[in-house]
């Protein structure tokens, strides 16, 4: 029995919650999986997982046993990279959760990662609400905001600001407004993730100003408020990387530019084991390049950027 690819589908079964994902990851039945959980079983002489028609969970002797695996995997992980022994090509999938923004930043750049990558494949997991990345089987997450769950690693790459914008042809009907206290004379389109979603927030720390909008249009998906926008229904409040191309073509004009917003922490999230797979590393490694391009892009037209 190779016991280290046992223990290692065992940790990928506790973090994912599902026989079936460590089987697409590692491109084999979902048997199979479960011949390694059983065959760990009866190698120890004990039960390590509870199974259940809806979800698995660890027994007490299931927890010793990913304590102790852990540590020895991530041992032997460091012997292959320090040996050289870590595949050229990291295969196999990985999960990337993101919100709407991000993954207009990423979708058409990632065919690059994947054909210098023959055997990897990565799914956008595209969602606004935030989640648990455990529950969601993701092996990494990009979100805006401070994050305050110590379960995680949080790499910090830059700082998402946010613009006011509106299509020409909605300036055209009913003008701009030349501060924010008159965005109240103005159709909002409200991306609604959660209380306040109303509230738009300007200027910095020292001098903040906060502005409750209205208007006829609110969605919980930031791809239907950026179409709302572009169609020249009302004025909205978007990520700079969502928008920038539609700036630089003139369906979208930026609004109260001399008020800008308070830039959010843009993180990457990911598990705490202290390695990473080489097809998550390759992923993420990937997904900060992209983003150090575009904010270098972003300050070579003069644009705000994400710092």
């Amino acid at each position: 029995m190779d016991i280290v690819s046992a223990l290692a589908s065992l940790v990928r079964v506790t973090e994912t919650g599902s026989f079936s994902a460590v089987a697409r990851e590692r491109d084999v039945s979902k048997a199979a999986v479960a011949r390694q959980i059983a065959v760990l079983e009866q190698h120890f002489g004990v039960r390590l997982l509870h199974r259940t028609t809806r979800k698995l969970s660890l027994t007490d002797d299931g927890q010793m046993l990913l304590g102790l695996a852990r540590p020895v995997l991530d041992g032997i992980e460091t012997m292959e990279a320090a040996l050289g022994k870590q595949s050229a090509s990291p295969v196999g999938l990985v999960r990337v959760g993101m919100m709407v923004a991000a993954s207009h930043l990423l979708a058409p750049r990632l065919p690059a990662l994947l054909a210098s990558r023959p055997g990897l494949k990565v799914e956008l997991v595209v969602s606004d609400a935030f989640g648990d990345m455990i529950e969601d089987r993701l092996d990494l997450a990009m979100r805006i905001g401070e994050i305050t769950d110590a379960s995680v690693i949080a790499r910090r790459i830059g700082t998402a600001a946010r613009v006011v914008v509106a299509a020409p042809s909605y300036i055209d009907r009913h003008g701009q407004p030349s501060n924010p206290a008159e965005l109240g004379a103005h159709a909002c389109i409200v991306h609604d993730i959660g209380p306040n979603s109303d509230i738009w927030t300007f200027g910095g720390r020292e001098s903040l100003q906060e502005v409750r909008v209205t208007g006829g249009f609110l969605a919980n998906d930031g791809s239907a408020v950026h179409f709302a926008a572009r169609g020249g229904y009302g004025i909205a409040f978007l990520p700079l990387v969502q928008v920038v191309d539609d700036l630089r073509r003139g369906e979208l004009v930026r609004v109260l530019s001399d008020y800008p917003s308070p830039g959010m922490p843009f993180s990457l999230l990911y598990s705490s084991r202290r390695h990473l797979a080489p097809r998550t590393r390759a992923v993420m490694e990937f997904i900060i390049k992209q983003v150090r391009l575009i904010r270098a892009e972003l300050s070579a037209s003069s644009e705000e950027a994400i710092v």
